[in-house]
């Protein structure tokens, strides 16, 4: 693993600095309603306690924003800023009324703001993510306008197929199947796409997304990372138009190909034809689909990262600090996050916390000095 993240961190920019990023994906997304939802999927025959995704991921209540942005709050770094998560958020999920009262044969959505007022802990969450934006601990940047691939859970729907209803009737946005060797959720790769026709709907459903994240937000996003790191190189121009200048993400996104999926590599820094700048995820931070040595194996990557003159760029999703499922899910882990602030503080104590726009920004003006 490690001869690994020293290859991945061999080329691109490089920097004597010591800076932290924490990206962070699926903010905003439904994903298992409700501990009730998630007892009546065992009870129907659905394996849900076999993917964490399906077992712990939520929307983030009331008292997980308060609980995750007091904990950040903390911390300083040598320049007195907070570790700040740069939040991957989608801005809209479905709205299962109005899909229903159109017989499935229209997809209909609502913005964030309208999902979280139907939930018991959440009606002030759009108005904390506002706070921690301020507080400069929580950086909104977009994912996706749903994490849903609309197209295949309308045509599930629509076919009257069995396990997408029973996920509709749910409220939950995709399902997973009743064969425990499928895992996870069937539905939740937004911008996969199988045809011309398909592609070019799901590029305008993500540039709808990002105009609705700058009438939410009220700035435009400047950095994304597609869902499940599935994209085509052929919307870069388009999100370019909408202000995007940093693509976050891992060593490698897929295209969607209608005889095989394409893989493009990517490396820290690395400029594609509309000047947008590649941002590389080199540490690992998920306690709750890593397990008990994702501090260390996080440490390790840093360490690593540091070693080849890098920026630490941490993921770590969301589902690592929720608890609406269950509040020992997001206890256990914010103890674990809260360790490893404090082993990295200690270990290098000249360490910068960035947001992914900050860090993009750095490398766009130091490019001329960056060594290749």
């Amino acid at each position: 693993m490690s001869f690994i993240n020293y290859l991945i961190n061999y080329p691109g920019f490089r920097t004597n600095r010591k800076i932290v990023v924490f990206e962070s994906d699926d903010w905003g997304s439904i994903r298992m309603p409700s501990r009730e939802i998630y007892d009546r999927c065992l009870r129907s025959g659905y394996p849900v306690h076999l993917n964490p995704y399906e077992r712990y991921d939520s929307l983030a209540s009331e008292d997980d924003l308060e609980l995750f942005f007091g904990l950040l709050g903390l911390f300083t770094d040598s320049q007195g800023n907070n570790p700040v998560i740069t939040a991957n958020c989608v801005v809209a999920n479905p709205d299962f009324e109005k899909i229903k009262n159109a017989d499935f044969n229209e997809y209909h959505f609502e913005s964030i703001v309208e999902t979280f007022k139907k939930y018991p802990k959440h009606s002030k969450c759009f108005d904390l993510w506002k706070d921690g934006y301020s507080s400069k601990v929580f950086f909104p940047q977009f994912h996706a306008r749903e994490h849903l691939n609309v197209s295949k859970f309308m045509q599930a729907l629509s076919t009257k197929n069995m396990d997408a209803h029973f996920a509709f009737n749910s409220n939950m946005p995709g399902s997973i199947s009743r064969d425990s060797k499928i895992k996870g959720n069937l539905y939740v790769e937004a911008t996969h796409y199988k045809s011309d026709r398909d592609k070019t709907n799901k590029l305008n459903i993500y540039l709808e997304g990002l105009d609705l994240f700058e009438k939410l937000f009220g700035y435009k996003s400047k950095s994304i990372v597609p869902t499940n790191y599935i994209w085509s190189p052929d919307y870069f121009e388009s999100i370019s138009k909408k202000g995007v200048e940093f693509i976050q993400g891992t060593v490698k996104y897929r295209e969607p190909n209608v005889k095989k999926d394409i893989y493009h590599k990517r490396f820290m820094g690395q400029k594609n034809a509309y000047n947008q700048i590649d941002l590389l995820r080199n540490c690992t931070f998920e306690p709750t689909t890593s397990g008990p040595d994702s501090l260390k194996n996080c440490l390790s990557d840093i360490d690593i990262a540091f070693r080849m003159k890098k920026p630490a760029i941490i993921c770590t999703h969301r589902i690592n600090y929720v608890g609406y499922i269950s509040q020992t899910n997001r206890d256990k882990n914010l103890k674990t996050l809260n360790y490893l602030i404090k082993a990295i503080l200690k270990k290098w104590p000249e360490t910068e916390f960035m947001n992914s726009v900050t860090l993009g920004e750095l490398i766009k003006n130091e490019n001329s000095n960056t060594s290749f």
